[in-house]
């Protein structure tokens, strides 16, 4: 190949990295408005972690003194997990 063929096929794929470029600068645009409901969500989830740690730490202290509570709460849990797995049992082979 001769030098002016090569700068030719320099200069076309020069032009096409830049053009690749900007279509990922408008994509990353695209994305980052499709996903800003979710980062501020998760912002948010993040910025809620301090207090879900005071929280727990209430709790802790809170069924120490209280066992009873805790007692009633898990088996209430236990309870709906129950009822839950029964119903979802129940209705999943009638859906196949």
């Amino acid at each position: 190949m001769s030098q002016r063929e090569l700068d030719k096929r320099k200069a076309f794929l020069l032009s096409q990295i830049q053009q690749q470029r900007l279509d990922l600068s408008a994509s990353k645009r695209d994305w980052l408005e499709v996903t800003a409901t979710y980062d501020r969500s998760w912002n948010t989830l993040i910025s809620l972690r301090r207090y879900a740690v005071v929280a727990s730490s209430v709790m802790a202290i809170w069924t120490v003194r209280h066992p009873s509570f805790l007692m009633r709460w898990a088996r209430r849990g236990l309870g709906a997990w129950s009822t839950w797995r029964l119903i979802r049992n129940t209705i999943q082979p009638q859906s196949h």
